[in-house]
């Protein structure tokens, strides 16, 4: 079972098979320039627009929070030669500052390698919600070397995620379990158990850790990065933000405006959008993926979705997937890959077109009865090592997603009157990404979120990126965000895959790049292949 609205970049599932399912946290699809959030998804489902636009916080540090921004950090050597580490301390509920219940956020760096004159700091986050920064930040660091030698390279685990307060929710083992519910119910009886495997997992998050589900939205982590821009002695915030970490980032400008910098939203989302219309969108955008890589796996003699056209792909998908629905295939271990596993590892790679001759392969050997490739595809997602352990991502995701926003459904009934819509946005993956959107439905505590524009009015220039094939954070999103943000300019990859910046375009890096080294955006409607 895949965690609804989880993003993440390509890198990262990439990186952790060594060689969503759907997934996001807020998000309009309205053209750039527009005035309006509203509009129709490409399901032709009418789009709600946000009436509300998200207010700036006064540009004073009330003196309740001044010990935050005066605290001095004690950096030690950790991990990696060159990386260093330290714990920030942040307010777990801003309204009401208390050093006894401060959160302990872990931070690390890498300081700038010359040459040349050092910039500043360049803060990082690769997007989940609940990815870790910090590990996105060992991958990202060596590169690109124009950009490491100019900036101190820095990232933060927000609160609830990986080193920071991890939010924690079941055991391994329960987690397996969770994994492998049925996530097409086809009765009542399959329905109660799914919903109730909702209830549980709920259930488990507030046992654990209820004290902190209510203080960790986007808005609090935006907040916990400001006080680390002052911390590290720096008057604006440079920031690469990538997925949901491009939410996070336009969050930040829309909340401090005044102490924007040079601003990259790598893979944006859209914070004008529903939980509901996100879901559709993005089922859409995984249908437009699944579409390009049939077009690709059809002009091979071994696909294993057969030779004729996209559409029979489609077909025979489904048909795989129905199959394993009755008859999980064998894996050399206890775990069987059932149809929900399946659709995982699919999902999985879809984030990045270099995967799809790895998963070409894959889907063979599960038609032929080997389900281990497609398990491996499942577990980078969920970031369940060959150990059995998980890593809090899928613990973390929630807990941000389902306090941002309301839920997409607060029941089984809505997601049964909304099936056809979603089948209609993606006849593989629809049904499957409809009940997934009903995992915030049995949440322990109400959300503080709801959905807005985000203008932040007075910010330097902000750079805007987005790939036309993006399966988890759809173009049209993109076009939104930039549309919304008023000194934001657009930068298009045509292209497969999520997120666009170091995946092998010369020309979105060397635009990128010359914007973070010297300020200069790209030219009004510049697209690059």
């Amino acid at each position: 079972m895949a965690t609804s609205r989880l993003l993440r970049t390509s890198a990262a599932v990439l990186a952790a098979t060594a060689l969503l399912i759907s997934g996001c946290s807020s998000g309009s699809s309205s053209p750039a320039g527009e005035a309006s959030a509203g509009g129709t998804t490409e399901a032709g489902a009418q789009r709600p627009a946000a009436d509300a636009t998200l207010a700036p916080l006064p540009s004073s540090t009330p003196g309740n929070l001044r010990p935050y921004y005066d605290q001095k950090l004690s950096w030690h050597p950790c991990g990696v030669s060159g990386f260093e580490c330290a714990t920030m301390k942040a307010p777990l509920d801003y309204a009401k500052p208390d050093a006894g219940n401060d959160l302990k956020l872990a931070v690390a760096r890498k300081k700038a390698t010359g040459p040349g004159s050092r910039i500043g700091s360049l803060m990082v986050n690769p997007g989940g919600p609940g990815g870790s920064a910090i590990d996105y930040l060992r991958q990202y660091a060596p590169q690109p070397a124009a950009v490491r030698a100019r900036y101190d390279m820095v990232a933060m685990d927000p609160r609830g995620v990986a080193r920071s307060a991890p939010v924690e929710c079941l055991s391994n083992k329960q987690m397996d379990s969770y994994t492998q519910i049925d996530q097409t119910p086809d009765s009542p009886a399959e329905t109660t158990k799914l919903a109730n495997a909702y209830r549980a997992f709920a259930k488990g998050c507030a046992s654990r850790s209820g004290k902190l589900l209510p203080h960790v939205s986007t808005i609090e982590a935006a907040r916990d990065m400001d006080v680390l821009r002052a911390v590290l002695g720096d008057a604006k915030l440079t920031y690469v933000g990538a997925s949901y970490g491009t939410f996070l980032g336009a969050t930040y400008a829309g909340l401090y405006p005044s102490r924007v910098g040079r601003m990259v939203l790598d893979g944006a989302m859209n914070p004008a959008l529903d939980a509901r219309t996100v879901n559709l969108d993005q089922t859409a955008g995984f249908n437009t993926a699944f579409t390009a890589f049939a077009a690709d796996c059809i002009k091979h003699k071994d696909c294993p979705l057969g030779t004729k056209s996209t559409a029979d792909a489609d077909r025979q998908m489904s048909a795989f997937f129905k199959k394993l629905d009755a008859h999980p295939a064998a894996t050399g271990q206890a775990r069987k890959l059932t149809e929900s596993l399946a659709t995982t590892g699919v999902i999985a790679a879809m984030y990045d077109q270099r995967a799809w001759p790895v998963l070409r392969e894959y889907l063979a050997q599960a038609k032929g009865g080997d389900g281990r490739g497609l398990l491996t595809l499942s577990d980078s997602y969920y970031e369940r090592d060959p150990n059995g352990t998980y890593s809090n991502q899928m613990y973390a995701n929630p807990a941000v997603n389902c306090v941002d926003l309301a839920s997409a459904f607060r029941n089984p009934d809505q997601v049964r009157a909304a099936l056809p819509s979603f089948r209609k946005a993606s006849p593989v993956f629809g049904e499957s990404f409809a009940w997934a959107a009903m995992n915030c439905a049995y949440w322990p505590v109400k959300p503080t979120g709801t959905t807005h524009r985000i203008e932040a009015k007075g910010a330097a220039p902000i750079l805007v990126v987005g790939t036309t094939r993006d399966p988890a954070t759809p173009y049209t999103w993109a076009k939104a965000l930039a549309g919304q943000l008023s000194s934001a300019t657009l930068l298009t990859y045509e292209g497969d895959g999520h997120t666009a910046y170091g995946r092998g375009s010369d020309c979105i890096d060397t635009a990128i790049n010359t914007y973070l080294l010297d300020g200069t955006v790209p030219p009004k409607g510049k697209r690059c292949k």
